[in-house]
């Protein structure tokens, strides 16, 4: 059962509604779904907020730190809370799949994301669950990180939050721990 959702982002407003902020994006939509509240946690570098899924309390963490230490505010709240890695859900952006897509998986490296290396590395395993949110590659020849550094186009901004309205409607599943029947949905859509 997921304990613990994490959405990756980077704090600050230049960068609040950018590509690769999608998973401070995604907690934002479930905490306004649930008349959730974000709480500065200065103890965990970062924003919790606790919100009822399927019948589970659930906390949502945004780190306070910028992406490539995501970990640091991760690996405090599992260890105050005593969370194992396969209780936590982590929400990231993913240059792999088109905007509109979502995928959720378990384990795995970090695929060169520097968000996911440090969790990784703060919580000493990668047996977590990763909810990956699509939003392209840029074109050839632009730098990639000033693409996901940079806001979405209206049609993929549409896009992504089809993205979210989907996985929203997966999240109660996800928690739950029917993790099988959640993937089939998403690589049948």
């Amino acid at each position: 059962m997921i304990k613990l959702i994490v959405g990756l982002g980077n704090p600050g407003r230049q960068y609040e509604k950018t590509r690769h902020n999608a998973g401070f994006l995604f907690l934002d939509r479930l905490v306004s779904d649930s008349n959730g509240v974000w709480v500065s946690e200065s103890r965990f570098d970062g924003q919790l907020a606790e919100i009822g899924v399927a019948g589970n309390k659930v906390l949502l963490l945004k780190p306070g730190t910028f992406m490539n230490r995501s970990g640091q505010a991760v690996g405090k709240v599992a260890r105050y809370y005593k969370l194992t890695p396969d209780e936590v859900l982590v929400v990231h952006d993913e240059l792999d799949f088109e905007p509109g897509v979502v995928r959720l998986k378990k384990d795995g490296g970090h695929a060169g994301h520097n968000g996911l290396r440090d969790i990784i590395a703060h919580l000493g395993a990668k047996n977590f669950y990763r909810l990956r949110i699509g939003i392209g590659r840029p074109l050839v020849g632009r730098v990639v990180a000033d693409f996901v550094l940079s806001s979405p186009s209206e049609s993929d901004w549409e896009l992504m939050l089809s993205a979210f309205d989907f996985a929203a409607n997966c999240i109660g599943q996800i928690v739950t721990g029917d993790i099988v029947v959640v993937m089939n949905k998403m690589n049948s859509r």
